[in-house]
């Protein structure tokens, strides 16, 4: 059964959807990501996947006491992204209460520091968030194109220990128009052993139904769930 995660995104500690990755497109949804994230646990969820976007643009952790405010108040396994440049930066992030992190920007432009984090906490701690547009890797809150080749990277990561993956395709990403289907069957094909987590444009339980049909192992739904195009009573039936 497909891990439903839904993602909390933060700009100024208040909950906001962004379209392929554009800030100008911020839209916010909720001034109280802990009243988000209680609505999730209560519909019986156990993940969440927590990005702080103003960390994502400021290269540093930003907004750490949300995180820490859902951590202590609710049960969910939270992984938390943007911004994690430092070893002082996954300190913070791990001591106010993320059970995971997920470094994207930070594994492309230095890989020394990512690959000892691997090394000290390990692939289950460890997330590498590949941002991907046209199968080239994207970094920096997407603003940037890195070049990279999307399955070079990844192949080149698990040789290090990287057991999970998070993969948004940038040209779906709060778009409702469904997601990568055909690329992450391809990566499941491709990377025997990973857990790939599917990222961006997921518009109705039916996209879900259908990436858990081919066997991907988790999906991040966002908007979809703010927009009203699925219900916290469809997704119970995955939990």
């Amino acid at each position: 059964m497909i891990e439903i995660i839904p993602a909390i995104d933060i700009i100024e500690g208040k909950c906001v959807r962004l379209s392929q990755g554009d800030y100008n497109s911020k839209k916010i949804y909720n001034e109280n990501p802990l009243e988000i994230a209680k609505q999730y646990e209560d519909a019986g969820i156990k993940r969440l996947h927590l990005v702080d976007l103003d960390g994502a643009k400021s290269k540093k952790i930003v907004n750490h006491k949300t995180l820490e405010l859902i951590a202590k108040n609710t049960s969910l396994i939270v992984d938390f992204g943007g911004g994690l440049k430092t070893n002082d930066d996954l300190k913070v992030a791990f001591e106010c209460g993320a059970k995971m992190i997920t470094g994207g920007s930070i594994a492309v432009k230095d890989s020394q520091t990512f690959t000892e984090w691997l090394t000290i906490y390990g692939g289950d701690k460890i997330i590498l968030g590949a941002d991907v547009k046209d199968e080239k890797i994207a970094v920096t809150g997407w603003l940037e194109d890195s070049g990279l080749d999307m399955w070079q990277f990844i192949s080149d990561y698990m040789t290090k220990g990287v057991t999970k993956v998070i993969c948004t395709d940038i040209s779906k990403d709060g778009m409702l128009q469904g997601p990568s289907t055909d690329l992450y069957v391809k990566m499941k094909s491709q990377f025997s052993g990973l857990y790939i987590i599917a990222s961006g444009g997921i518009s109705c339980i039916n996209d879900v139904e259908i990436l858990n049909e081919k066997g991907i192992d988790a999906v991040i739904i966002g908007k979809a769930i703010y927009e009203n195009k699925i219900s916290l009573k469809q997704l119970q039936a995955f939990v």
